[in-house]
Order: structure tokens, then C-alpha cells, then sequence
């Protein structure tokens, strides 16, 4: 390996090509993996280099700013995800993924899979999610060293994308989450296109509580589908032993209608409030990390380990 380069691992695996388990046949694994050498952003897309790494806080998020290059492709995300997601398409979702039937694979193997998904949504990143997850887990280290369960929160909490690359489209996957079967909030990014969404003209689904009781708790209401809701079915049908607050971050944090934009509280009972400032920490790690310098991989990777071994160790049913 040429000196100072990091070493990140892509798979060779093609998306989609993974079949739920029939009858008492084994779950496939991961297929093996090849690697390549990354340094830092500039090295994987040399126009990164001043666009992303020292970027100010209040530059993150521009999802309105028409002159950056990855415009179009995040707004027909969310164009397409507010149109679809819908209460019976999330119902689908739910029936089809959280029964964990799909595939084997360890946390590392997940998170090395991540090697090979750019997410279509985020306006300020174009690299490998990978190369994210340990961003996060290393600033929220540096921050927060008594908390080993929190640095592993950072590492994993995007690994439930992983059915992105398992034929499922990125607006299923990816991006800002909200509710279903209640009032679509205009505090969510690109709120206009609720528009085409089916369940702004049902009589129930249009009300500001919809389907549910005032303050009845966020455990009760369905959320629009993606890698949060997913992963925390991941995490908690495999038995994991990381804390609530870690569960709530994995779950919501993307939910930023709720935890940036201020609004569903009335959906929300106490324990939901006891956490926001939970999720709010942990977003400051998830979303300003992306400025800094990619971590050297393979020497944090056995730390890492270590804290997959004590809170979610083994092969997993995703």
C-alpha cells in the first residue's frame, strides 16, 4: 500500500441479487470483497477538497441552492420519496423487512458494504457512506471518550441503507424522515411535493392527528420507511444491548422535522422529550463530521470490533 493511504474495502457483490431465505436453506453471506486505496476526500473526487473538507456549519443542508451539483438528483429523491411513501406503502415495507429474513451478515460486513452507496439525498457529500460512518464514530470519540456505546451508535447508525443495495430504490432508503398517516409537516425539505402524495386527500390521513391520539408517543406512529426505522428493527430483533438513547438516535435521527424543525410534539409523549436531546447531540457528529479529514480505517478498525463484540456481536439477520 502506498505510504499515507488508507485502505477501504468495496464489495464485489451486485444489488438485489441477495433472496430471502426458503425454507430451511442457509442465508447467503457477503461475497468477498477486493480493495482499493483512499486517502482523503480529494484523492477520491479531487473537487471534494474545497468543497467539503473545512466547510462552515451553517453551509450544510442547502438543499434549495440550485448551483450545487448535486441538486437535482437530491430533489427527484424527495420528490419521488414524498410522493410514495405513503401509510400503505410503509405498511409493505414493514411486512417485507423487519422480519430480518433477507440475508447473513456481520456489522463490519455492513458497514464495508456501505463501501459502495453514495447517498442520493444529502446535498453535501458524494462520497462512500462508509466513509461517514467512521467520520461520525471518531468525532463523537474525541467528544464524548467515556461513551463507548455512543461511539458505536456513530459507526452503525446508517447501516440500515445497506437495502439500497438489495433493490430497493433510494427514496425507500435514504433522507429526511417523517410521519405517515397524519398532516404532512411544511417543515420537512421540499415540502411541495406532499402534493402528489395520495394520502393528502384522505379524510383521516389529512387532519393534523390523523391516525393517532395527541401525545400518544413516537413508538405508535408509523414513520415514513427508510435506513433509521430499519437498522433499529436490525438492532433489536438481533438482540443488541446498546441503550435506549442509542435506539432512539438510530431510530430518529433523521426524523429533522421533529429534532431541527421543532414540529410533531404534539405527537410526542415524555420519554420522546427525555430523548430529543439525545438525538440532537448525536446530530451534531452525524452532520458537521462530513468536514473533516477521512480517519485512518484500518487503525481504528479493531476498536471498533471490540465494541460490535459487546453490544451487537456475531452474524446477523438483517
Amino acid at each position: 500500500m502506498p505510504r499515507g493511504d488508507k485502505e477501504v474495502v468495496v464489495s464485489d457483490s451486485e444489488p438485489g441479487k441477495v433472496e430471502p431465505q426458503q425454507g430451511g436453506e442457509k442465508m447467503p453471506s457477503p461475497a468477498p470483497s477486493k480493495k482499493i486505496f483512499m486517502e482523503d476526500p480529494s484523492e477520491y473526487r479531487p473537487e471534494l477538497k474545497d468543497m467539503l473538507i473545512g466547510k462552515d456549519q451553517e453551509e450544510f443542508r442547502g438543499f434549495y441552492n440550485e448551483d450545487n451539483e448535486r441538486y437535482d438528483i437530491v430533489a427527484e429523491t424527495y420528490s419521488q420519496m414524498h410522493s410514495k411513501q405513503t401509510v400503505e406503502f410503509v405498511k409493505h415495507m414493514h411486512e417485507k423487512w423487519t422480519k430480518l429474513t433477507h440475508f447473513k451478515m456481520t456489522i463490519m460486513e455492513a458497514v464495508e458494504k456501505l463501501d459502495e452507496l453514495v447517498d442520493e439525498s444529502d446535498p453535501d457529500i458524494a462520497l462512500p457512506n462508509s466513509i461517514h460512518a467512521f467520520q461520525t464514530a471518531e468525532r463523537i470519540r474525541e467528544a464524548h471518550p467515556d461513551k463507548d456505546w455512543f461511539h458505536l451508535v456513530g459507526l452503525i447508525h446508517d447501516l440500515g441503507k445497506v437495502i439500497a443495495l438489495h433493490g430497493e430504490p433510494q427514496w425507500a432508503t435514504v433522507g429526511d424522515t417523517f410521519p405517515v398517516g397524519c398532516q404532512f409537516s411544511n417543515k420537512c425539505v421540499f415540502p411541495e411535493y406532499f402534493d402528489n402524495n395520495p394520502d393528502r386527500s384522505h379524510p383521516v390521513y389529512r387532519t393534523q392527528y390523523g391516525m393517532y391520539e395527541p401525545n400518544c408517543g413516537l413508538e405508535k406512529v408509523q414513520m415514513s420507511f427508510g435506513h433509521d426505522e430499519y437498522m433499529y428493527h436490525v438492532l433489536v430483533g438481533n438482540g443488541t444491548s446498546l441503550p435506549v438513547e442509542g435506539l432512539y438516535m438510530i431510530r430518529y435521527h433523521s426524523f429533522y422535522p421533529w429534532h431541527t424543525g421543532n414540529d410533531y410534539d404534539y405527537l410526542c409523549n415524555e420519554k420522546d422529550r427525555s430523548m430529543l436531546e439525545w438525538i440532537r447531540e448525536f446530530n451534531k457528529f452525524d452532520l458537521y463530521s462530513k468536514a473533516d479529514s477521512i480517519p485512518d480505517v484500518e487503525s481504528v478498525k479493531p476498536y471498533y470490533q471490540s465494541l460490535i463484540d459487546k453490544y451487537i456481536p456475531g452474524v446477523l439477520s438483517w
